[in-house]
């Protein structure tokens, strides 16, 4: 094939070989073809040791000016005038770009063409292998150490720490001198806390200095412990009856305010029908409390207890109204009178010594006086604390027997004159009718079994007699009962009895 219809072959960088005919210092004048083999063969080449692909070419060599970009001239040989070319394989030479022609057999592909062919390529150096390896090396991790110094600070910090040491961090100036340290917190010296209204905190702040502690010593060395409330600025306390009863024949009454002084009270008058009593200190400077009205109390709405449960005095807890009505029957034993009440149940905790206490609403008024407590079906005596069923006297109740302990010494209560049998169920069926008394005068007799009083429903002798006991004597109630099987009403004015 003639270079008229060759194309020009791009070496392959990866496998072509170098190129046998290179240029020695250059032909005289120019001219004289160069021809592979020993220098020198009569043709004007140059003389001087062969140059292969092992041995590198001599200064100068290499140093001829390059084609023109776009030549084949690089992939021409002469002989005789006629030119020849490789073996295409189909990929065409890259335009406007210049051909490489390595210097010694090994000769990276270079990636971009230079812009000058340098005289001396130098061979790769002997540790290359080396290099490449610790190239490809990866780079040891850290994390061991940061976390070997975190477990070191965290290790340092917790002794002193267990030590109690304090320490004060500084920073370091170039100098090393400390830079003064930065201010801390404070630290226990935030805003005072605001006692908010109608909390119990703040119902404890006011009804506080009112509330103070019975410690009360019988003739018989009996005595007994339990709390009360001044009502008025002369030094009147209302209480229990029970609380005071061990002193009624002759011994001593202490009491010690919230302050912690203590003064020698002197009985009043005391009432063992509604459980109520008065006894008054001289020079007294506690505040008295302020009545509120237990009619108007709701079921649900909160309350406040205070007293002296177990001789824990100023003792504060909360609670609601849990139910109202509710006839209680209260007495120490038996040779004392028992105490009918419409009470007041609350879930505020009541124990042993609460006796006498206020119980308050959030307005820190006084509406029932803490008086008993349901004990477990078995429980001993003395072993029984509050289960959250606690009673109070209606304040209403307990200000009209106070006043009539003040003013007399005595209190009454109202009677129909007729007893009734305490064991019979289903209603309050009569056993006795006094003469004279209202109920003979409406014509009650024995046997006959009342059903209602004002059309409240009675099922027990207890209810009959509490539900009296909430009226005035002088008031009229309206009475249902029956009477051989046979229904029939009568209305009747309650008497009055001391006690």
């Amino acid at each position: 094939m003639t270079s008229d219809d060759a194309e020009p072959t791009v070496p392959n960088p990866a496998t072509a070989e170098p190129t046998a005919v290179l240029p020695t210092a250059g032909a005289p004048n120019g001219s004289g073809p160069l021809v592979n083999g020993p220098a020198g063969n009569g043709n004007g080449s140059a003389a001087g040791p062969p140059l292969t692909g092992l041995t590198p070419p001599g200064p100068g060599a290499g140093a001829m000016p390059l084609r023109t970009p776009g030549s084949d001239a690089a992939y021409r040989q002469t002989n005789g005038g006629r030119s020849t070319s490789q073996r295409s394989f189909g990929r065409p030479e890259p335009q406007e770009q210049q051909t490489f022609r390595p210097v010694y057999q090994g000769q990276a592909w270079p990636t971009e063409q230079p812009q000058y062919r340098p005289a001396y390529v130098p061979p790769p150096p002997a540790d290359w292998h080396q290099q490449q390896a610790r190239s490809y090396a990866s780079e040891p991790q850290k994390l061991n150490r940061v976390v070997t110094i975190a477990a070191l600070v965290a290790l340092v910090i917790g002794v002193l720490a267990g030590a109690g040491a304090a320490t004060a961090v500084v920073a370091l100036s170039g100098n090393n001198t400390p830079i003064a340290q930065q201010p801390e917190p404070p630290v226990g010296t935030g805003a005072d806390p605001k006692i908010r209204t109608g909390s119990v905190s703040a119902v404890a702040a006011t009804l506080l200095p009112s509330v103070v502690q019975l410690k009360v010593e019988g003739q018989d060395n009996s005595d007994a412990t339990g709390s009360g409330f001044v009502i008025d600025n002369v030094g009147h306390i209302l209480t229990n009856n029970h609380v005071v009863a061990a002193a009624a024949k002759g011994g001593s009454i202490q009491v010690v305010t919230n302050d912690n002084k203590t003064a020698t009270a002197r009985l009043v008058g005391r009432s063992p029908a509604y459980d109520l009593a008065v006894v008054q200190v001289s020079g007294l400077t506690a505040p008295s409390v302020q009545f509120g009205r237990s009619e108007q109390a709701v079921v649900g709405q909160d309350v406040v207890a205070i007293g002296s449960p177990l001789g824990l005095a100023g003792t504060v807890t909360s609670g609601i109204i849990s139910a109202k009505n509710r006839p209680v029957t209260t007495g120490d034993d038996t040779g004392q009178a028992s105490s009918y009440i419409s009470a007041l149940q609350t879930d505020a905790a009541i124990n042993p010594g609460n006796s006498g206490g206020p119980l308050v609403d959030m307005n820190a008024r006084v509406i029932g006086v803490n008086s008993a407590i349901a004990t477990v079906r078995g429980s001993e005596e003395g072993q029984s604390g509050s289960i959250g069923l606690g009673f109070a006297i209606p304040i209403d109740q307990a200000r009209r027997t106070a006043q009539q302990l003040i003013a007399n010494g005595v209190a009454s209560y109202p009677v129909i004159g007729a007893s009734v049998d305490m064991m019979f169920e289903g209603g309050a069926r009569v056993s006795a009718v006094s003469p004279r008394s209202p109920a003979a005068q409406a014509g009650l007799r024995v046997g006959d079994v009342i059903t209602s009083i004002n059309s409240d429903p009675v099922d027990s002798a207890e209810v009959l007699i509490v539900a009296i006991r909430t009226h005035q004597p002088g008031e009229a109630v309206r009475l249902a009962y029956e009477r051989g099987g046979r229904s029939r009403t009568v209305t009747l004015t309650l008497a009055q009895q001391i006690g």
